[in-house]
């Protein structure tokens, strides 16, 4: 009898994977991810930074050459006849003097060869427009010059100072420049005969708005600057501070705290133009404040600036630990003499770091300030508060506007005095968070 085949042994089966094979083996595919992730960030801060580092050195390049003024030396005879024809050394006589004719006279003495009046009109331009302000003013101090030949350094023009900082390419076919081949003569005359120099430009940083660039400073812009943030910190620290420690530590927990918790949030993030629209239609229309006022612009970026000085002073207060409440009122300190003699003073830091830092975006605001008024042509330096002004963001964006060469570099220039500004105020606030917060 036959024996039956035997059945057919079953593979055995696969061993199971353990979870350290899994993980080794998927090890390469996550390292080759999280490399590439380090690469796109270290990648996305370079760009960054290498775009910052293009826009600092573009306004750098334009700006730089504001804080120097081109002067050309003039020999001006002080005559008697033209300034004080009278004699008697009068002060109304001598502001009211034909100081203009007295710089053509002196220029034409000093190149005779130049006659005709369109030669004439192109050698009167060497010389600013502010240059018989400069005689009238030195003739007012020192009445002793009536009779003489002084040599005097007059403001150049705004083309020949634009010539001389080398913003205009002399090798450019005449009809491709502002400055005609006869100009440049002139020039080079005068630099052969060491007429010409530049010095810092004081007036920069003196001189109120004008239509001349050589003339246009920021002087009115800083002083309106100083008068809108000084009040807009009077206004809103207090307030800011007062609303964030009730807030955070009278209120009662209930809707009506949440609601207005909420909206402090919300106002944080609105548009700066909004509280402009706002200043317009409530200060200026409704309580007639004056228009074009460091008043008007303080009580408007005061408004803007609250969110951030009460979100920055509750997150200062709750930093305080508990611990020193209790203590406070377990020794018999009223919930008022808590906050005000222990809380609060431990959380100043963090508050007046957010009080800067909200000075720091008011500082940079333009938009709210354009809908108040303050984007006028205002040449006098303002004395007070309720004197019209502009700001220096306004400043520059009028300098922006215009054509001339020369306020592009003044634009630049303003530009970094108020990216300093910034940085000053900025490093203040990380300096004072240094050195006087607490680590719990």
């Amino acid at each position: 009898m036959n024996n039956p085949a035997p059945a057919a042994s079953a593979p055995p089966p696969a061993p199971a994977r353990r979870t350290i094979d899994i993980v080794n083996a998927s090890l390469k595919r996550r390292y080759a991810r999280e490399a590439r992730f380090r690469f796109m960030g270290a990648s996305a801060v370079f760009l960054g930074l290498l775009f910052v580092a293009v826009l600092f050195g573009d306004i750098v390049s334009k700006g730089y050459t504001a804080f120097a003024q081109t002067y050309i030396q003039v020999p001006v005879y002080f005559d008697p006849a033209t300034l004080d024809p009278d004699g008697n050394r009068d002060p109304q006589t001598l502001a009211n003097a034909d100081y203009l004719g007295l710089v053509k006279a002196s220029l034409r003495t000093l190149f005779p060869r130049v006659t005709g009046r369109p030669q004439q009109r192109e050698l009167y331009a060497l010389i600013s427009a502010g240059a018989p302000q400069q005689i009238q003013t030195m003739v007012r101090q020192y009445p002793s010059v009536l009779g003489t030949t002084r040599d005097v350094w007059l403001i150049a023009g705004a083309d020949v100072d634009m010539l001389v900082k080398g913003q205009i390419d002399r090798e450019l076919p005449e009809a491709d420049r502002r400055i005609k081949d006869s100009t440049l003569t002139l020039v080079d005359q005068l630099k052969t005969e060491g007429r010409i120099e530049q010095r810092f430009n004081t007036g920069f940083f003196t001189n109120g708005t004008s239509r001349e660039p050589e003339l246009a400073g920021i002087a009115g812009a800083l002083a309106g600057t100083f008068y809108t943030l000084a009040l807009t910190l009077l206004l809103s620290f207090p307030i800011g501070v007062g609303a964030a420690l009730y807030l955070q530590e009278f209120a009662p927990k209930n809707r009506w705290t949440d609601l207005i918790e909420v909206n402090i949030n919300n106002l944080a993030a609105v548009p700066s133009i909004v509280f402009g629209l706002l200043g317009l239609a409530v200060f200026i229309n409704v309580f007639g404040v004056p228009r074009s006022t460091p008043l008007v612009g303080a009580l408007v970026l005061a408004l803007m600036t609250l969110p951030t000085i009460i979100i920055a002073s509750r997150a200062a207060l709750q930093s305080v630990p508990p611990s020193i409440r209790e203590a406070a009122l377990g020794v018999g300190a009223s919930p008022l003499q808590t906050q005000f003699h222990h809380v609060l003073p431990l959380a100043l830091p963090g508050i007046m770091t957010g009080a800067i830092i909200g000075m720091a975006r008011a500082l940079g605001e333009s938009a709210p300030l354009l809908m108040i008024g303050m984007i006028a042509f205002i040449v006098d330096i303002p004395q007070g508060v309720t004197d019209s002004a502009t700001v220096l963001p306004v400043q520059i964006y009028l300098w922006a506007d215009s054509p001339e060469r020369g306020f592009v570099e003044r634009t630049s220039a303003a530009i970094l005095v108020l990216l300093g500004f910034m940085v000053v105020m900025n490093l203040a606030a990380v300096l004072l968070r240094r050195r006087f917060e607490r680590r719990w």
